[in-house]
């Protein structure tokens, strides 16, 4: 966004307002951030980033908040970071963003996992998310963003409960979680054909949307680096694994 362009907050209702950010994400008119809220600025003007939380089940009559950028032209900003990796498919059975992840710390961890630890692994970043954000306040204070992202949604009773199912979706609150909790580098990508919005459009790369937990790539004296794990969003609620 440039510093010369006015942002204009537009509340999006969570029906009508997946398929707008597609569109202005996909002509490049749409950004999102994720911004820490200050006392300057009031908690119902948060920004959440490319959560795609408002896709979650039971959440119809909630809205989420975009920065919207002024319209532009010419080619669209995330073109210049169309990335290339194979598909893992992962099965869609709810569990379809933690099994990805856990495929995916398995795999640069140099292990294969089979279809039962898979769905045992899967299983296990979820309770952890429920552990560290149901569990007691002063685990649940430590994931602040990821918070504010579930509170737009609903309650914190209301999601404590729904996250105890094994067929949860997960997506951007839980990211935010796990990434914290094991320092694992996540970033999510997205098809180029969907991002480019263009119905002829057969590019076969992957454009980033969301990262989180990237400071653990860095090396420090006290730690190693660690690998991201990348996942690719498509179909408006699925998640697969990027390899």
């Amino acid at each position: 966004m440039g510093m010369d362009e006015k942002p204009k907050i537009a509340q999006l209702t969570v029906m009508a307002g997946a398929d707008r950010l597609m569109r202005e994400l996909a002509d490049g008119t749409a950004a999102f951030e994720f911004r820490r809220p200050t006392q300057e600025v009031p908690l119902f003007n948060f920004l959440v980033s490319t959560s795609m939380s408002f896709l979650k089940r039971g959440s119809a009559s909630q809205k989420c908040f975009a920065r919207i950028n002024s319209p532009q032209t010419g080619t669209p900003p995330y073109a210049s970071k169309i990335e290339h990796y194979a598909i893992h498919r992962v099965k869609g059975d709810g569990r379809c963003m933690f099994r990805a992840l856990a495929l995916g710390m398995a795999f640069n961890d140099e292990r294969r996992l089979s279809p039962i630890d898979e769905q045992k692994q899967a299983d296990n970043l979820r309770i952890a998310v429920e552990g560290a954000l149901c569990s007691n306040e002063s685990h649940r204070q430590k994931y602040e963003e990821a918070l504010i992202a579930i509170t737009i949604d609903e309650s914190l009773n209301q999601y404590c409960r729904r996250i105890r199912y094994p067929d949860f979706w997960g997506g951007e609150s839980e990211l935010l979680v796990l990434s914290r909790l094991y320092q694992q580098p996540v970033i999510v990508y997205i098809p180029e054909h969907e991002m480019r919005g263009l119905r002829n459009s057969w590019g076969s790369g992957f454009v980033p949307i969301a990262e989180y937990g990237l400071e653990y790539t860095k090396i420090t004296k006290d730690k190693a680096a660690f690998k991201p794990v990348r996942l690719l969003y498509s179909g408006g609620n699925h998640y697969d694994l990027l390899i």
